[in-house]
């Protein structure tokens, strides 16, 4: 995302999400525990331009993503939300949905890594947001569940038919996609759709020490790993190949690879500037 901006004044207050901001690791909560964090559409729209000033303007290295509570989220609200989109139009339906989308691009497209902190509940909306992190730490309490085919509709929502399969296999992601079925903690670690397993009540306490870890790393280096992770999925060989090598040369020029080269020399742990 592009760090210019025009008028738009930095956000002082989130109504639909909290936010902490340590020393280059950002913790966004959803905190609804109440509704097991079930989204709103302000939750949508917050979450969404929250990453993009974030985004903009590039102080955070890492960004983990919680639930308060009992669960991570439950996934769209019944009656704020499900009960709502009945009295829409298409125009407006077609609006929603693309805004649920541009969360998801939101957290694909952010220059910095995203660890979701599963524990409990991630279903429908929130299995798609936990996809779409970057890594998925989860305790032994976490189901995922997209539940999207169980109220009449595509498994298909918010790019899960994009981005399951490449994280779990067409098979797998067939089966979750289209029967909904809940996903506990331990098939969710043998199919590869959590980087990992905690002990219980500690997945909030390994994400944030992996983001910890990656905020204190090469930020430039992890944010063009990022870029070319996500771009490269639809390229085919020749063409990734080449952007690696641009993407290469010009970090060649950073002040991190010059860093560890430094570092190497004199015998001691480089200094990363995310330069």
């Amino acid at each position: 995302m592009s760090p210019f901006t025009g008028s738009a004044i930095r956000t002082e207050r989130w109504r639909h999400l909290r936010l902490t901001v340590d020393d280059g690791v950002a913790t966004i909560t959803l905190d609804r525990p109440d509704k097991l964090n079930a989204l709103t559409f302000g939750a949508y729209a917050d979450l969404r331009d929250l990453l993009a000033e974030l985004s903009r303007e590039r102080s955070v290295r890492a960004l983990v993503l919680g639930g308060e509570g009992r669960g991570f989220c439950s996934g769209g609200d019944v009656d704020e939300i499900i009960g709502a989109t009945l009295a829409m139009d298409t125009a407006q339906l077609l609006d929603f949905n693309r805004m649920t989308g541009q969360t998801v691009r939101a957290l694909r497209e952010c220059p910095f890594p995203v660890i979701a902190a599963v524990h409990g509940v991630a279903a429908g909306a929130g299995a798609v947001l936990a996809l779409a992190a970057d890594f998925r730490v989860a305790d032994p309490t976490a189901r995922f569940a997209f539940l999207f085919t169980r109220v009449g509709l595509s498994g298909g929502d918010m790019g899960a038919a994009y981005l399951l399969p490449r994280v779990v296999g067409l098979g797998h992601a067939t089966r979750l996609l289209m029967l909904g079925d809940p996903v506990g903690a331990a098939e969710a670690e043998r199919i590869g759709l959590i980087s990992e397993l905690t002990e219980a009540g500690d997945a909030g306490i390994r994400a944030a020490a992996l983001a910890r870890r990656l905020a204190e790393g090469p930020a430039l280096a992890y944010a063009q790993t990022k870029a070319l992770l996500t771009a490269e999925l639809d390229m085919p060989l020749a063409a990734s190949v080449e952007l690696d090598a641009s993407t290469q040369a010009l970090l060649m020029h950073g002040e991190d690879y010059a860093e560890f080269h430094a570092a190497f020399t004199e015998k001691r742990p480089a200094k990363w500037q995310g330069r």
